[in-house]
């Protein structure tokens, strides 16, 4: 009976010890699977970390042989087209439509590379381009001399970072699209969060050195098929996204641009 008793002690006792070598296994384990998850993550960081970097760096190589390249022949382009008016004015001749055409395309060459390499250069990607900016960039419009004023519908919210960078980048394209096409056309900006979208919307009022509203369409063609191909490539970045992109004149006069993002909070 005794010897029976001791045996049923060792029994249990060996469970207790099978047991607790089980939970140290186990919690061994577990943390053996934790440190391969934080190194997998860092890995995924380090790698996504120098992808970033690379193309930082081949932006600034691009806008540098840009620069290099196509800074001097347009502004050799616009001397020569200037100085070939002068000269026919000093000749009592007639200005050659296509001349004047020359020089004209040369300053809005100039001008459109001047938008491509500041974006080239613009540190703002990734999470930096953001609505967080768009103080920034408002305030840079306006000191360029575009009245632009911006109103938020809605409780403001975080938002999936894909959803955050289209709303900034799409608002930036669109005040580019109004310092090129509508001068100083006051323009407003209105943000509006509903609890599944955010409705990004850019008005302007299109009056362009006395052209008047522009709502006769050219300038609508004029943003749609123009060397930026901004408005192609808003509709690309909302189509990617799940949105709806409505770009077009306005009945009242100028220029509407509207985006619909789906928008549910980010988790």
């Amino acid at each position: 009976m005794g010897s029976e008793h001791r045996r049923n002690k060792l029994h249990a006792a060996g469970w207790i010890v099978a047991v607790g070598v089980m939970g140290v296994a186990s919690y061994t384990w577990q943390l053996h699977l934790r440190e391969v998850e934080q190194r997998a993550e860092e890995a995924e960081r380090t790698r996504d970390e120098v992808a970033r970097r690379r193309a930082v760096e081949e932006r600034l190589r691009i806008a540098r042989e840009l620069h290099d390249s196509l800074t001097h022949s347009i502004s050799v382009i616009q001397i020569q087209a200037g100085v070939a008016e002068h000269l026919a004015r000093k000749r009592g001749e007639d200005v050659p439509p296509a001349l004047a055409a020359i020089r004209e395309a040369g300053a809005d060459a100039a001008r459109e590379l001047r938008a491509t390499l500041s974006v080239l250069r613009s540190t703002e990607d990734g999470d930096g381009s953001g609505l967080g900016q768009l103080e920034s960039l408002v305030a840079r419009a306006r000191a360029a001399g575009l009245p632009v004023t911006v109103t938020v519908d809605g409780a403001q919210r975080p938002l999936p970072p894909e959803v955050d960078q289209a709303a900034y980048r799409i608002v930036q394209e669109a005040l580019t699209n109004v310092s090129r096409h509508a001068g100083q056309a006051h323009t407003s900006v209105r943000l509006q969060y509903s609890p599944e979208a955010l409705t990004v919307q850019v008005d302007d009022e299109g009056q362009d050195k006395g052209t008047g509203s522009g709502s006769d369409g050219r300038r609508g063609e004029g943003r749609t098929a123009g060397p930026g191909l901004g408005l192609l490539g808003m509709r690309e970045r909302v189509s990617a996204l799940g949105g709806r992109l409505h770009a077009g004149p306005r009945d009242c006069g100028g220029f509407r641009v509207q985006a619909e993002l789906p928008a549910r909070l980010a988790s």
